[in-house]
């Protein structure tokens, strides 16, 4: 998915930091790990249990370390409410029980797509054979590096998946420049699963692609060619970015109450907005101005956000104009995409994870448009765990009706496993299944 951070206050910030700054599916992680307390020198990455099936994950942030339980609770190691404390190879549970190291195998590597060179890293099970499923992940538009500061590999590691985990192009160890240009990430994700391919070979036997938020497009464009198995997806959608912007504002607003009469300016707003972000600013910025000169004041205009409109909203016009097309251009976004055409090309089985309240990616056209591909043919299992929001994040409301978030919500790692296994066993949380 393509976002851009709104300006707050409006009128405040540069464009380029607007444009530029991308915060999707990684933004759950983002609320975790960033923080200001200083870890136990005895922290590490990876897993540690209680010797039955209880286990955390400990996770680098950007001052120190994060921990997620098996069952979706985080914190932050070293917080005021941390639960955990680091020991050497084992962590100290709730100051009362000792959670030994659980080892895994870990591969670092490098390898190439085109002319650039991604850094990657296997991680397996200790005893993964040719029986253990093997899945790649692709990025949500995140900009940072995922090696040892994305914990989802670990959660899969954990419930016996080998995963191969890379930072994308220019993020973390990797080279070349950020991207949003989802062919040019789908050829990565190819050239990945080769790598993972080579580095576990002997030792897994069904591979798949799995692809969170802006990585349920990229997924999909590299099964093919791939050889995936399998395709699984959590909190992505089957809307393109125009249709997602769109139906991000509508949510929004009627979210906060406002009623039919507003919705329909929005939409005529949202229409505005694709057609200045498609076509390089070129048409629909006089447009823009006269909304903008025209509703201004008003409480609703002020609360939209949505992928890209409220930036747009955000921004004089003559700014827009100067500023806007290298800044844009920069992303390479590629507007010709449709999901449904590339969907329609995925010929193994899909997974689909929704969450139910998500206000980044609504899932009611992604729903409908799913049971249409079944319809046709495809082979989909949908699922929804409601009260979530993007990231299958868990919230309350504060008294100012801002959202608070919590913990993953349980289940959803052992149903994304426990499918990738073949495996289901039932009821998964609150989740329920889509049927037709």
């Amino acid at each position: 998915m393509v976002y851009y951070t709104n300006m707050t206050p409006r009128w405040s910030y540069p464009l380029v930091a607007l444009l530029l700054c991308i915060a999707s599916s990684a933004r759950s992680e983002d609320q975790v790990s960033r923080g200001t307390s200083v870890p136990s020198e005895y922290c590490k990455v990876g897993i540690f249990g209680d010797g039955s099936s209880a286990f955390a994950v400990i996770t680098q942030a950007d001052d120190g370390f994060a921990y997620s339980f098996d069952d979706g609770r985080l914190g932050k190691i070293g917080s005021a409410t941390s639960l955990v404390k680091c020991a050497e190879k084992s962590l100290v549970i709730d100051n009362q029980e000792l959670w030994p190291e659980i080892l895994i195998r870990r591969t670092d590597t490098q390898f190439t797509s085109g002319e650039i060179t991604l850094a990657g890293r296997l991680l397996e099970p200790i005893d993964a054979d040719e029986q253990t499923p093997l899945l790649i992940y692709a990025h949500g538009s995140e900009r940072w590096g995922w090696i040892g500061h994305f914990r989802d590999p670990y959660h899969m590691v954990a419930r016996g998946i080998s995963v191969f985990v890379y930072d994308k192009r220019g993020t973390g160890l990797s080279q070349g420049r950020y991207t949003q240009n989802f062919p040019k990430l789908a050829d990565d994700l190819v050239a990945a699963s080769r790598e993972a391919k080579r580095l576990a070979e002997g030792r897994f036997g069904k591979f798949g692609l799995g692809g969170l938020s802006q990585g349920g497009w990229i997924a999909p464009l590299a099964a093919r060619r791939a050889e995936a198995d399998f395709v699984a997806i959590g909190y992505g959608l089957v809307v393109d970015i125009r249709e997602e912007d769109a139906s991000q504002v509508q949510k929004e607003l009627r979210d906060k109450g406002f009623g039919e009469d507003v919705l329909e300016t929005a939409r005529e707003i949202t229409d505005i907005t694709a057609r200045i972000a498609s076509s390089e600013y070129t048409y629909g910025i006089d447009e823009l101005s006269e909304f903008q000169r025209k509703y201004s004041s008003e409480d609703w205009f002020r609360a939209i956000s949505g992928g890209y409109t409220g930036v747009f909203l955000s921004i004089p016009a003559d700014q827009l104009r100067r500023e806007g097309v290298p800044q844009f251009r920069d992303l390479e976004i590629d507007w010709s995409l449709s999901p449904m055409t590339v969907l329609r090309a995925v010929d193994v089985p899909q997974l689909w994870i929704l969450a139910g309240e998500d206000r980044e990616a609504p899932i009611e056209l992604t729903v409908e448009r799913l049971k249409q591909l079944r319809r046709e043919g495809s082979d989909i299992a949908i699922h929804i765990f409601p009260d979530t929001d993007h990231g299958m994040r868990e919230f309350t409301r504060a008294p100012d009706g801002s959202l608070v978030f919590n913990e993953v919500t349980d289940g959803y790692y052992d149903l994304f496993a426990d499918w990738v296994k073949g495996d289901l066993r039932g009821g998964y949380g609150t989740s329920f299944v889509v049927e037709d």
